[in-house]
């Protein structure tokens, strides 16, 4: 009777690893067969919303939330030149401004994934790269890195471990944090450590998964309430 939790949430924790990678999979090669062009979602009245994926990802991953987003008025901005998300963050970080710089000074919110998240993070911290970044809506983002990471072989994966210098740097930094909003389930196959965020928005729901997560209804309506939310405080008071 005393195992029957454990075994429970082990078999909760596989299935959530097993239906994880398969909608990874199923994603990517979509992606990878049927490229689509994300300029028709370039349009709407309300405040823009730049896409950052995580890592070995494209806009195309992030494909439910910009949809549902763009349905609620928001224009969908991606940035093409960071490719699969590879680069280091201070590199990423100044791609994303000069995508952001291309729009004009419009005032934006990213709305990000994983590594993007914190790449997100990394440009709220340095106002010189831009300052027209309202706020970030992070979904399943390491804020403290992944002790994962560093079972991978792949040095962009490694980078996300929390003893690496660039994720040291930014875990100290906690000045941005009232403009982050965290969005996360209760387990992540990834980030074993958790996304909440001391000082941020965190908003937990009842979802798992690290991939999959990104299309839950659930998440889609949280992700568009707080970039809602972010546009509202960023709006310009009478008088």
């Amino acid at each position: 009777m005393t195992r029957a939790p454990a075994v429970l949430r082990a078999a909760r924790a596989g299935w959530a690893w097993g239906t994880d990678y398969a909608y990874v999979t199923w994603r990517q090669a979509r992606g990878l067969l049927r490229p689509r062009d994300p300029s028709g979602l370039a349009s709407g009245p309300r405040i823009p919303v730049v896409l950052v994926p995580g890592i070995y990802e494209t806009w195309f991953f992030l494909e439910p939330l910009a949809r549902a987003l763009h349905r609620a008025g928001h224009p969908v901005v991606t940035v093409p030149a960071l490719g699969l998300n590879t680069f280091d963050l201070e590199t990423s970080a100044r791609l994303v401004a000069d995508r952001i710089a291309e729009l004009g000074g419009h005032r934006v919110v990213l709305v990000a994934h994983s590594k993007g998240g914190l790449i997100g993070k990394y440009l709220l911290n340095r106002p010189g790269l831009t300052d027209a970044v309202v706020g970030v809506v992070a979904v399943n983002t390491p804020f403290r890195g992944s002790v994962y990471a560093t079972r991978f072989p792949s040095r962009p994966v490694r980078a996300l471990a929390p003893r690496f210098p660039d994720m040291v740097d930014l875990a100290r930094d906690s000045t941005s944090h009232g403009r982050i909003v965290s969005i996360y389930g209760d387990f992540d196959p990834h980030i074993p450590g958790g996304s909440a965020l001391e000082g941020a928005v965190n908003v937990h729901l009842p979802v798992m998964g690290h991939f999959r997560t990104v299309a839950h209804p659930e998440v889609l309506a949280a992700v568009t309430a707080q970039v809602a939310r972010l546009e509202e405080t960023s709006a310009p008071t009478a008088g």
